[in-house]
């Protein structure tokens, strides 16, 4: 990894709302590659990993279909590849920056990209901003 990579997941894993990260490798079979936060250990963490890895194949795949649809305006690129999802639910919100090989979830920043061969999660407590 990077130590660019290395400084921006010691900057969000500091920070006071981030209850953990998961820098997840794409796949057919996604596996973490680290994780920082108790809630993202174990079998617990395993199946982080595996739904928002089904949550961005599935948002990828419902694009797709948009997209081959005749009503839509050509752009000249056939793809419209899905780079920043953000999840808000009443105790927690994910925010998700896939990449090819990987994404990243992340609290605050949505200009915070890594190397495109992950996925990293971030998971925090918006409650924590009061």
């Amino acid at each position: 990894m990077s130590p660019e990579l290395e400084q921006k997941l010691a900057l969000l894993s500091s920070h006071r709302t981030v209850l953990g990260y998961l820098l997840v490798a794409r796949g057919s079979h996604p596996s973490i590659i680290r994780h920082s936060g108790v809630v993202f250990e174990g079998e617990q963490g395993k199946r982080y990993a595996a739904v928002v890895a089904k949550i961005v194949e599935s948002v990828q795949s419902g694009l797709d279909e948009v997209r081959r649809d005749d009503s839509v305006p050509a752009s000249g690129d056939d793809s419209d590849e899905v780079k920043f999802l953000r999840i808000r639910t009443k105790r927690h919100e994910l925010m998700i920056s896939p990449g090819r090989s990987y994404s990243l979830v992340d609290v605050s920043d949505a200009k915070l990209h890594a190397d495109e061969r992950y996925l990293l999660a971030v998971l925090h407590d918006p409650a924590a901003f009061s």
